[in-house]
């Protein structure tokens, strides 16, 4: 018996047979109401719909042929106008799922010869890219060299092109989803690239080549397997912050553990941890996105939304593509049943540094309290180049410190505003700094030697600031002490704290939260003579949701009136929080 192979094969039923219906007789995806749809959407079906077959062998569905649904979607996916390179790698690696043969894919057989034709055309084209979208061609690659439009086979040249630029982005080799901005991207997505090439690689037709890149993919797939110990909260909460998260940040670290589980990457002594760490995202996957009465995923409604670009049908499918190759490595591996005994988990502290180097120094600081359940992701990252408060340093914690998903809000951090110039202390620091300091406390600092605006550009001459986040309990500080170089004026200073709330029906019992004290916040010094404004309420506008539920209440803090700095003056903000945590009522 395979419990949970068994109950993920359910799970993608269950999703499909809700969202086969959408695939229109042309191929293309017809999008739930008041969602647009996305030009790459037929590619993932195809993909969803190929890892359905591999796991079960089954041609049908509720009716439905999937053999000629592929073929449907395919064939949309290749005259998509202007085409979609990353729907083109999902179709493509949806059509080796049933085989690396053109003579022996019953797919394959049923496009028809200019669909062939075109496919072939376009999957020989060749573009190169410095951020996830590399991933994509490394399928394409793949894909063109397994079913012999190409003689040549670039997997590895790509994937040691793709691991090169890692290297040249991150000191410590984690993977940059370079954009415009300072540099630095680090988010979920250099998770999905590893997990989505090595995929690929299972589908290649000459396994040696899967053999000879599985040590590079190591290297740097080990980094994120590492995180996950540090990263994922008690009740299963993984990936929490940067653009995307939410169900994804709960798939992607999923299916890279299984992967690394499968291919020998996590030591044997190691393997009951993980195999916990395992259980917990699945199961926060499973009570927070999953509709368990109609049996499909939901990841945008009236109380939370998602990333912007996700839809609900790309999700859905996703989804039951993930669920599919759960199945199949679940086997593999052999999930026990239960749960292992496993040491209580302890306060603990760690930064992990994402790139060190003399012109920036990036990464994440973890915390977890082991008394109230309190557990902070805190990155210090870019954010591509147009700031939202999902990338800014301050603690995400979602349930006690929540922030609005795709919208930009100076969350926990000041924003100070200098004529056209609008500063927060983000995206980059140098000088980082983290150890345990009194009272058994952790604390974490930074500099900024230059400040920079909300576009990551610096904002040369003006000043700098200094930034210490220190970690008592379930108490938390934060100073922020601002210089200039040359006098100047503040046009406007502005600090966001944000109360909300988890989802009122997809949520779970051990998930900390605001009780009725909230977070206890305290100002103890204030050079900006800033002052609390009246209490907005945003529980009704959609701008103002999470991944996980409503933000109910903006609390201001802001000075709307010129101030005049000066060199030599030390400006501080220095705030307390002593949060109110409790758990949720299931």
């Amino acid at each position: 018996m395979h419990s949970f192979s068994e109950q993920c094969l359910d799970m993608a039923r269950s999703m499909l047979g809700h969202n086969l219906d959408s695939i229109s007789p042309d191929g293309t995806i017809v999008p739930v109401a008041g969602e647009h749809p996305r030009q790459d959407e037929p590619g993932h079906v195809a993909f969803a719909l190929g890892e359905f077959y591999r796991a079960t062998g089954e041609t049908t569905l509720k009716g439905h042929d999937i053999i000629d649904l592929v073929a449907r979607c395919v064939t949309a996916q290749v005259f998509t106008d202007p085409p979609a390179e990353n729907g083109l790698a999902y179709a493509a690696l949806g059509l080796l799922c049933f085989g690396p043969s053109k003579e022996r894919n019953p797919v394959w057989e049923r496009l028809v010869e200019e669909t062939r034709q075109r496919l072939d055309k376009m999957l020989l084209h060749r573009s190169d890219y410095d951020n996830h979208w590399q991933a994509f061609n490394v399928a394409k690659a793949v894909c063109r060299f397994s079913f012999g439009l190409s003689k040549k086979d670039e997997t590895s040249r790509l994937i040691e092109r793709m691991v090169d630029r890692v290297n040249q982005t991150s000191s410590t080799g984690f993977f940059d989803d370079a954009a415009k901005g300072i540099g630095g991207n680090f988010n979920l997505y250099g998770v999905m690239s590893f997990v989505f090439i090595r995929s690929a690689l299972q589908l290649h037709s000459n396994p040696g080549v899967r053999e000879r890149k599985l040590p590079t993919l190591r290297t740097y797939a080990e980094k994120y397997i590492r995180m996950m110990p540090d990263l994922v909260r008690t009740d299963g909460l993984g990936w929490a912050y940067g653009r995307a998260a939410g169900a994804y940040g709960q798939m992607h670290c999923i299916s890279l553990i299984l992967q690394g589980l499968r291919d020998g990457w996590i030591a044997d002594d190691l393997k009951p941890r993980y195999f916990d760490i395992l259980r917990r995202l699945f199961y926060f996957f499973y009570q927070t996105y999953l509709d368990q009465e109609q049996g499909f995923l939901v990841v945008r409604d009236d109380e939370r939304t998602a990333y912007t670009t996700h839809t609900t049908r790309m999700a859905n499918f996703d989804g039951a593509r993930y669920l599919c190759q759960w199945a199949r490595l679940g086997k593999v591996v052999h999930i026990p049943e239960g749960q292992p005994r496993l040491e209580a988990p302890r306060t603990s502290g760690r930064f992990i540094i994402y790139d060190k180097s003399n012109r920036k120094e990036q990464g994440l600081f973890v915390y977890r309290d082991a008394d109230t359940g309190l557990h902070i992701q805190l990155p210090l990252v870019s954010s591509g180049g147009a700031a939202v408060a999902d990338s800014l340093p301050f603690p995400h914690c979602p349930g006690v410190f929540d922030w609005p998903n795709n919208h930009y809000l100076p969350v926990m951090v000041p924003e100070l505003t200098f004529g056209e110039h609008v500063t927060v202390p983000a995206f980059y620091g140098q000088r980082c700094v983290t150890g345990l300091g009194l009272r058994n406390s952790f604390y974490f600092r930074y500099e900024q030697p230059e400040l920079i605006d909300v576009q990551e550009e610096f904002v040369r001459g003006l000043g700098n600031v200094k930034v210490q986040w220190t970690f008592t309990g379930s108490k938390v500080s934060c100073e922020f002490a601002y210089t200039v170089k040359q006098q100047v004026t503040l046009d406007n200073f502005r600090y966001v704290l944000c109360l909300g709330a988890p989802h009122s029906r997809y949520r779970l019992g051990n998930s900390p939260v605001l009780g009725p004290l909230g977070q206890r916040c305290s100002v103890h010094k204030n050079d900006f003579q800033a002052t609390w404004q009246e209490t907005e309420v945003v529980n009704s506008d959609p701008t103002y949701r999470t991944n996980y539920g409503r933000i109910h209440y903006l609390q201001v803090l802001r000075r709307d009136h010129p101030l005049v700095m000066r060199p030599g003056n030390i400006y501080r903000l220095a705030v307390d929080f002593d949060p109110d945590i409790t758990m949720v009522e299931a």
